[in-house]
């Protein structure tokens, strides 16, 4: 949060290596941590404290007590373990065998997508992307204009059978069909029904957005690709 400079002790000059603007501060992502009391005991803002504490008020000696303390802790424990046969387990981090690293088990590389992700947290250690559903939504409003479109076919569908019973029937239209040819009943509708009964374009919204979703999704499959070649 602060100005960072670096000190060139052979000339006694200063260099500005940081400096935190006030555009650099409304850019800044929202920090959300867990509150200290809802924190277990080995997370490391709790386990680290007296550590903290010391070195926030410049001591040192009693920082580097604090530390032996809790590295002779995990030493006696993990030599317990040892005695008693009991596997070790983390639960967020697993081995890599072939790179001898330890790496987060629910880690995610998949770019970041500015029109669907909202927010990343993190629940019970793991971490996880709160999403607008973009897809979903758009099925909704695909299903919406279907529903409409069904809703307004058998409307008058039933104003022409109104109109077939309540007109006097001549000798012509007893042997004619008569002039609706809108079925009676479409209460299940396929893919092909749907193309048939002309709702192939259902709305221009649909047809535009749907679009750009499948631009979007060829963009971030193709980011996906180059992040995991850069991992790698």
């Amino acid at each position: 949060d602060g100005e960072v400079h670096i000190n060139e002790l052979k000339n006694g000059n200063t260099e500005m290596f940081w400096n935190p603007t006030s555009e650099v501060r409304r850019q800044r992502l929202k920090r959300h941590i867990v509150l200290f009391e809802e924190q277990t005991d080995f997370e490391s803002e709790r386990l680290w404290q007296h550590v903290t504490s010391a070195i926030n008020k410049g001591d040192q000696h009693k920082a580097t007590q604090e530390k032996f303390v809790l590295e002779e802790e995990q030493r006696n424990a993990a030599r317990e373990r040892r005695e008693s046969g009991t596997e070790w387990k983390p639960l967020l981090f697993q081995h890599d065998a072939g790179t001898n690293e330890w790496r987060y088990k629910y880690e995610d590389l998949r770019p970041w997508d500015p029109l669907n992700d909202i927010a990343q947290f993190e629940k019970d250690g793991i971490l996880q992307t709160m999403e607008r559903h973009l897809s979903t939504r758009m099925s909704n409003h695909k299903a919406t204009c279907i529903n409409n479109q069904i809703t307004r076919h058998k409307r008058s569908a039933k104003d022409c059978r109104r109109r077939k019973t309540s007109d006097q029937p001549s000798n012509h239209s007893q042997n004619t069909e008569s002039s609706c040819s809108t079925p009676e009943s479409v209460q299940e509708l396929s893919d092909d029904d749907g193309k048939y009964l002309g709702f192939e374009s259902l709305c221009a919204q649909c047809g535009k957005e749907m679009n750009h979703l499948k631009e979007i999704h060829s963009a971030v499959l193709s980011l996906q690709k180059a992040q995991q070649d850069i991992h790698r």
